[in-house]
């Protein structure tokens, strides 16, 4: 069954969603390119991993707001000394490193192991501040400057975007095809919610055949092998994180339309 959504499904967006589909995305466009790209080119899912501290708590905040009784100070007319009373523990949280697996796709040349194209699915930890975004940003820079192309599917819209210049689109989601031999133009393709997604061409050497990768399609059959219209409550979930009050009110009655709601 295919997602009740014209395009990207926002609850898929859900923190305990989202890993599943990106492993389902990595897995359907190398299952889709393989056989196109033989035997000039060769796919391979590859794994970025670091380790970082959990910036989900929130660090050195306590659970539970304090707030101080009020006493009276009584005068105590004593030679003995009084112990004062213990403080009260707080809750806290502390940073804990946690490891980080990012998978990615590369396209190399068979006989040259040369990068030609690197297809990158951006990650939450790749749009907030830290150490994903960090890595993932010099892992893009060394990119843009060499001659490999690079695709960049955003499916997130929380977190800052990826950087472009001369276009201020504000997108719910977007797909950046940025080829080597025409940097600094590249090809952003911007959609929302409401919105289809788009089909583009994998980039690759000048003159070869450049198979076409229809991410809908895609996600269409990747919903329906996952299951996830059996995953997803409709009717009582709400969208994490949060649509727009407008784009809650279309979602609404775009799934009321469709026999989701009452």
């Amino acid at each position: 069954m295919p997602s009740p959504f014209p395009g990207m499904d926002p609850y898929l967006e859900h923190p305990e969603l989202w890993p599943g589909l990106h492993h389902w995305l990595i897995i359907e466009i190398a299952r889709l390119l393989s056989p196109q790209l033989r035997p000039k080119y060769l796919v391979s899912v590859e794994v970025r991993i670091y380790e970082t501290a959990d910036d989900n708590l929130s660090i050195g905040i306590p659970d539970i707001n304090v707030i101080q009784p009020k006493t009276t100070t009584e005068l105590i007319t004593s030679n003995v000394a009084v112990a004062a009373r213990p403080t009260q523990p707080l809750t806290v949280n502390i940073p804990m490193l946690y490891q980080v697996r990012e998978g990615y796709l590369e396209i190399r040349e068979r006989g040259s192991q040369e990068l030609i194209t690197l297809i990158e699915i951006l990650s939450p930890s790749n749009k907030r501040t830290g150490k994903g975004r960090q890595m993932y940003e010099e892992k893009r820079e060394e990119i843009l400057s060499s001659r490999t192309h690079l695709i960049e599917i955003d499916l997130l819209r929380r977190g800052q975007k990826m950087p472009v210049i001369g276009n201020e689109i504000d997108s719910h989601y977007r797909v950046l095809v940025c080829r080597g031999n025409r940097r600094p133009k590249a090809d952003l393709y911007a959609f929302n919610v409401q919105n289809p997604m788009p089909a583009f061409p994998l980039p690759l050497r000048s003159g070869d055949t450049e198979p076409i990768i229809d991410l809908q399609e895609l996600f269409t059959q990747i919903y329906d092998i996952a299951s996830y219209d059996l995953k997803i409550d409709y009717r009582n979930w709400e969208v994490i994180p949060a649509l727009s009050e407008a784009d809650t009110i279309w979602a609404d009655a775009w799934l009321r339309d469709r026999g989701l709601r009452e």
